[in-house]
């Protein structure tokens, strides 16, 4: 009789799969690789809440034996368990219930991922007619007091160049939102790990340690190779020498968002450190850098239209006007006292965290630093990390968001890609279910020696629940899908479009209340978010009439 030995203890050690060896510089074998990527998530909370400690111990264990299974903690605080599929996240819950946690769980309705992203204008309207010029222009600008709601004090050029300045008039951002081409989205996409690691690099070479040692060469040639693929892919003259002013990437800093820096007062790339150069302004500038990139990955992390992360988008940062915050440094400086110098522990410099250390002596001293900053007749000037760079963060932020606004926004759903195999007798149900749910077929070919077809298919993830059943139940259970995630896709339609020409007024209706695919989704993402959603009650009310004569 066979026995069988398992080595135990390793569940501190191991993480859904390892390599085991007796030599501790034995190289790990090639990382398992798993066609289901995570996509649809649900929160989950014990039904009694004095059993959370046995959620989250059951929920690490679920982490650590299934390969396609993410557990994250939101912001909010919720326990989400993010999954392949309606299936995958079935068995996910049930082995939760009966095998890892065994208590009983409310789980949320299935959340499902949108992006953000902006188009090029149209060229054809919405009943497939070419725009004319004048049109364009209308198509273009169309209800755009209604879209996007600027207000008054932003300017906003004919090219949606968008200048806002900060709201104490110390410096003046001009941001342009301009679409990525889909290749350079998907390179971003698949080199996520080694932006980030990017990052890791720079952060560790700004606080001065010797970049010789950080960075192995293998990971320079990537850099360098990635970095090639985007020259490759931006040419022409919208994008020159547009790589090389790269600053930074989002959202959290490795995202499919590119920030572009064409000021001329600072240059900086996220390229500085790798080819041993490093600008002056880079270093006088960096704290005040830091406020404008934070305000981008705001942003890039939730758009305008359903507070979703965007995706394929670069913001162009055209000008950072800091003039007046530079003269009103110096002119503090000037007036400053060497007896306060001495109290303040080191003079006005240049740079923002040196510049101005007044905001942090306010919480040792009694006295407000107003106050004190008046009695020594000067004006109160923040430092880097008071309000001036709170207001550089909101003031970008806002500015990224409006010059998305005025471009053509759209929306991105998750899509599946979907293989059915089924008989000739039940195409046309197949065909049917699909076309209900928004699919697209994409091939179909029948199998060799059998009356077997294989069709191959693109489904939204949003579409995909109780897909699998409607087509069993349809075609009798002789067709049955298997659903992967595949891609990102652009919905074509508009949701904040408006009909502007006659002919779709004629086509469409005034109200052009006809099924818009992405206003639904984006309605449905703020209903649930409790965001403001613009929709009526009552609609086609008719007055109750009472059947009974009246006595």
């Amino acid at each position: 009789m066979e026995t069988f030995e398992g080595i135990g203890g390793l569940q501190d050690f191991v993480l859904k799969s390892a390599t085991l060896c007796t030599s501790p510089s034995c190289p790990p074998f090639i990382p398992l690789n798993f066609e289901a990527t995570p996509i649809v998530r649900v929160a989950i909370e014990p039904k009694h809440p004095s059993e959370m400690p046995q959620l989250v111990k059951g929920m690490k264990l679920l982490n650590q034996a299934d390969p396609c299974v993410q557990i994250l903690i939101q912001e909010t605080g919720e326990h989400v368990l993010v999954t392949a599929g309606e299936v995958h996240l079935q068995r996910c819950l049930d082995d939760l219930k009966e095998r890892f946690a065994k208590i009983q769980i409310s789980v949320s309705e299935p959340i499902i991922p949108f992006r953000e992203t902006i188009t090029k204008p149209p060229k054809v309207d919405m009943v497939n007619e070419e725009i004319g010029k004048q049109q364009k222009v209308a198509v273009i600008h169309q209800t755009k007091e209604d879209q996007s709601k600027i207000p008054e004090g932003i300017q906003v050029d004919s090219d949606g160049l968008i200048t806002m300045t900060t709201p104490n008039k110390l410096a003046t951002l001009s941001v342009r939102a301009l679409p990525l081409p889909e290749e350079v989205t998907q390179i971003l996409e698949e080199s996520s790990d080694l932006i980030r690691s990017m990052e890791q690099l720079t952060s560790s070479l700004n606080e001065g340690k010797n970049n010789s040692q950080m960075i192995h060469q293998k990971t320079q040639e990537k850099i360098w190779e990635f970095k090639g693929k985007l020259e490759h892919h931006l040419t022409g003259r919208k994008w020159r020498n547009t790589v090389d002013q790269i600053w930074s990437f989002g959202p959290r800093k490795c995202g499919p968002n590119i920030l572009v820096n064409k000021s001329e007062d600072f240059q900086n790339s996220v390229w500085t450190g790798f080819d041993g150069k490093a600008s002056k302004e880079a270093s006088r500038y960096r704290d005040l850098g830091n406020s404008i990139v934070s305000g981008f990955q705001l942003a890039t992390l939730s758009g305008p239209m359903c507070e979703e992360p965007l995706m394929g988008v670069c913001f162009v940062l055209e000008k950072w006007d800091l003039s007046k915050f530079e003269e009103q440094t110096a002119s503090n400086k000037q007036s400053q006292e060497p007896g306060d110098l001495t109290k303040e522990g080191q003079g006005e410099g240049d740079t923002c965290s040196d510049g101005d250390k007044q905001q942090e002596l306010q919480d040792d001293g009694s006295e407000p630093f107003e106050k004190r900053a008046s009695q020594r007749g000067e004006s109160p000037l923040t430092d880097c990390y008071g309000p001036f760079s709170g207001q550089l963060i909101a003031t970008m932020k806002e500015a990224c968001r409006y010059a998305l606004q005025v471009k053509p926004q759209r929306l991105m759903a998750a899509m599946y890609t979907c293989d059915i195999m089924a008989t000739s007798d039940v195409l046309g149900r197949v065909y049917a279910v699909l076309s209900k749910r928004e699919g697209r077929v994409l091939q179909e070919e029948m199998k060799e020696g059998t009356d077997m077809f294989i069709i191959k298919a693109v489904l939204p993830v949003a579409e995909s629940f109780g897909f699998a059943d409607e087509i069993r139940k349809r075609t009798s259970g002789l067709a049955s899908p298997q659903l992967v995630f595949s891609h990102w896709e652009i919905i074509p339609s508009d949701p904040f479009w408006v009909p502007t020409t006659e002919e779709e007024y004629l086509h469409f209706g005034e109200k052009a209340d006809s099924e818009n695919q992405a206003r639904k989704y984006m309605n449905a993402v703020r209903k649930r978010k409790g965001l403001y959603v613009e929709e009526k009650i009552v609609e086609h009310a008719e007055k109750q009439r009472t059947l009974s004569k009246n006595k």
